[in-house]
């Protein structure tokens, strides 16, 4: 089944290198200069969607001359532009989507862009939020392997929920057993893994999953 890449409109020095996902992604949708950044980055453009106020007119000729599907929306909406997309993204029915230019920028939308995940894991879709520091994942309970990655060696967990039961961590510098982590806790935040890969589990609650490296 196809794999989806997202690109919104944030802060393009926050976006990493979008062709080294050339060959994890097979249709590409951007988000208003999202669009844009992703003609740029010499990929194909299968959907633009968006109201398109953060490109010249001359730009979004370019996106609606290259796209395979252009939607242009009124400025005054009830969704985002990326709740727009993300919605287009689920009538697909993929499997697996990265989304890249949803953080960085104001920190109003990369609060609410971060909780848009939960639209992915209520559909049992593999979602990444990928920028030039960190690859964000959201959880629901159940029991997990992560491999050592060492472009992104800090691993955080935060409870999304305002709490996570029965939380255990193995094969990580720090490891737990059993505990219960609240909002607000910082016991969970930049550990790292001590083998190739480590699990970690849960009962109850919604956990994110954050790694990340330094600038």
């Amino acid at each position: 089944m196809h794999t989806i890449g997202i690109v919104g409109s944030g802060p393009e020095q926050h976006i990493p290198d979008l062709l080294s996902f050339k060959s994890k992604v097979d249709i590409w949708i951007g988000v208003d200069r999202g669009a844009l950044t992703i003609i740029e980055s010499g990929l194909p453009l299968h959907d633009a969607v968006g109201d398109f106020d953060s490109v010249t007119k001359q730009e979004m000729v370019q996106i609606q001359q290259v796209a395979s599907n252009f939607d242009k929306y009124l400025r005054e909406k009830d969704q985002t532009d990326l709740e727009i997309a993300i919605n287009k993204a689920l009538f697909m029915q993929t499997k697996r989507v990265y989304l890249f230019g949803i953080t960085g920028g104001r920190l109003d939308h990369e609060f609410i862009n971060v909780q848009q995940l939960l639209s992915f894991a209520k559909h049992e879709i593999k979602a990444y939020i990928v920028d030039d520091q960190n690859v964000i994942q959201l959880f629901y309970p159940g029991t997990y392997t992560i491999n050592h990655d060492i472009q992104y060696p800090y691993i955080s967990f935060i409870p999304f929920s305002q709490e996570v039961k029965g939380f255990t961590l193995k094969d990580f510098y720090y490891p737990l057993e059993n505990e219960t982590i609240t909002w607000g806790s910082t016991l969970c935040l930049s550990n790292e893994l001590v083998s190739k890969r480590g699990t970690f589990l849960f009962r109850e609650g919604i956990l994110l999953v954050i790694k990340s490296r330094d600038s």
